[in-house]
This record gives C-alpha cells, structure tokens and sequence, in this order.
C-alpha cells in the first residue's frame, strides 16, 4: 500500500494534465465548502481497507511521519497550486492553517485506514454580485475511479448555474469518479436572495403552514363527524432487533456481489417488502456505511 500516491492524485485534481498513477485499493473523497467571502475550506479524506499485517504496519508507518513529513509535502503541493492558480486568476490566493491526521476506523465491512487533510485557500471563488466557482480549475479536473467531489456553499445561497451537473445533491453537489472535466469545471454560480425575494418567499411558507393548518383542521372534523366501523390495516413498525438482522443480511449480500448491487435486487434476494428494505438501506446509509447513487428510476446501492 503506497500512500504517497495521495499526493499524486490530489496534483490531479488540480491539473488534468498529471495523470494518475493510483492504485485501485483506496477512496478519495474531496469535500470544498465555498464561504461567502470567496474563501474554502478544503478536506482531502483518504481511506484504505487494512486487511493485512503489512496493510496496519505500512499505515501505522505512515501516521508517525504525518506531521513531520507528509503533511509538510501536502502543504507544499497546496500552496504551490494556490500560487499558480492567483497567476491564471489575477487574485491574490494563500493556502494556509494546514493540519493533517491519520486514525483506524472499525465498520461492519472491516477495519480502515483514515487520513484527513485541511487547510483554507483564500480567494478560491470570485466574489461580487454572485459567489462564481472554477476559474482556479485551470486545467481541469481528474476523478480517479470510486473517487469524489463534494462542493458545499452558504446556506443562504442558491444555485444558479453549475457545470456539469453533479450526480448527487445532498449536503452539497457531489460528483463521482471516473470523471474529466474540461477546464474551468466544475463551474458554479451562487446567487444569494434579494431582501425582497427572501420575504416573498418567507410569506408564502407562512401561506402554505397556515393552508395545511386549516386542511388537517377541516378533515379532523369531517373524520370525527363520519367515524366508519370498518377496521383499516395499519403499518406495524418492524422490531429494531429484527431491523438489525436485515441490515446484517443486506451487508451480507452486498459483499458477496463485489459491494456493489442495485436495491431492486437486493429486494429480490432478500424476499422482503419494498418498505422493510428501504428502511434498512436509510439505516445504514445514516450511519455511512453504503451510498445510495440514482441510475435512472434505481438507487444503486454501493459498500463505502
């Protein structure tokens, strides 16, 4: 396990022109969270299944020189990108507060190896009237295989423009490797809501809780006026205990199709109603373990 190599990929990211040479044994997730001064906040989480000996030494290795050399060479890397990118950009950009840590995390898929990195990049997006992204992705972007991207923004800003389209939407826009993009992409454009538009949009959630108040009232009174002797099925909520064990059966089936299967088929295998297995999946996509990726009307379920 060769965990330099991070720092290869994350040149990559950076510059579409650094092809990566990364091994297929570990995850990168880039999370970017865009401030409304123009400034991110970036986290470059790097996780590799421990499964050997030599896998815990190599990583037990790498977290004693984390501080003394590995993060100085990530910081370095970082700022000499930040520099180029003030060059292409005419803003003035400094890659500052590094820190960087290595833990082992236990799941019910095995045991990992955790490296996170972080720092703030100031003047990373172009601020004014609108927040806009990308112009510092000069030459592009490169996902690696099972690779991804988050961008996350102020919760007062709204979306105005983003290319491509991210594959996901939740706590942010997330796209996922194997991915190119062309240069100055991903490009976002964040519009923050007038004073005026925040009101309107304030009364007509009032207007809608005061509609729904007066609807439920309404069919309360109409249900106690007209109460029906017919007894109506009710859904009976599963047992946690026997949540579990389909929790436990649907991991099973996951790794033995490769950790990747699509919830339909999941569904079949398990013979169990719709309801019961989506509630699972939710249960275990809350505690992060497995992601849920839409393909067309199916959720592809994928082990993290």
């Amino acid at each position: 396990m060769s965990l330099k190599v991070l720092y290869i990929v994350i040149l990559c990211l950076i510059s579409i022109s650094i092809v990566s040479a990364a091994p297929d044994n570990y995850k990168v997730t880039y999370t970017i969270n865009i401030k409304e001064n123009g400034s991110a906040i970036w986290n470059v989480e790097y996780r590799t299944l421990l499964s050997t000996k030599e896998d815990f030494d190599s990583f037990e290795n790498y977290s004693a020189q984390i501080k003394s050399k590995y993060l100085v060479e990530f910081r370095e890397l970082m700022q000499r990108s930040a520099q180029e990118a003030a060059v292409a950009t005419a803003r003035t950009m400094v890659a500052r507060d590094f820190n960087g840590e290595a833990i082992i995390q236990s799941t019910p898929t095995g045991k990992y190896g955790v490296v996170h990195y972080t720092f703030t990049w100031t003047n990373f997006a172009k601020t004014g009237q609108n927040i806009n992204v990308g112009d510092v992705f000069v030459g592009g972007l490169y996902l690696s295989n099972d690779n991804t991207l988050i961008i996350r923004y102020p919760q007062d800003y709204t979306v105005e423009q983003v290319i491509p389209g991210p594959d996901q939407n939740r706590d942010g826009m997330i796209w996922y490797g194997l991915r190119s993009f062309s240069a100055g992409e991903p490009q976002i454009i964040l519009a923050k809501p007038s004073f005026t538009s925040t009101i309107v949009v304030i009364l007509v959630i009032i207007g809608l809780f005061i509609a729904g108040g007066l609807l439920f009232v309404k069919r309360k009174k109409e249900a106690e006026e007209k109460i029906s002797p017919e007894i109506h099925e009710t859904n009976i909520p599963i047992p946690e205990i026997e949540m579990l064990d389909v929790e436990d059966r649907i991991m099973k089936i996951l790794k033995e199709s490769g950790g990747t299967l699509y919830q339909s088929e999941i569904g079949r295998q398990l013979n169990l109603p719709k309801s019961t297995v989506s509630s699972a999946l939710n249960e275990l996509h809350g505690k992060n373990i497995i992601q849920k990726i839409r393909k067309g009307r199916e959720n592809l379920i994928r082990v993290i």
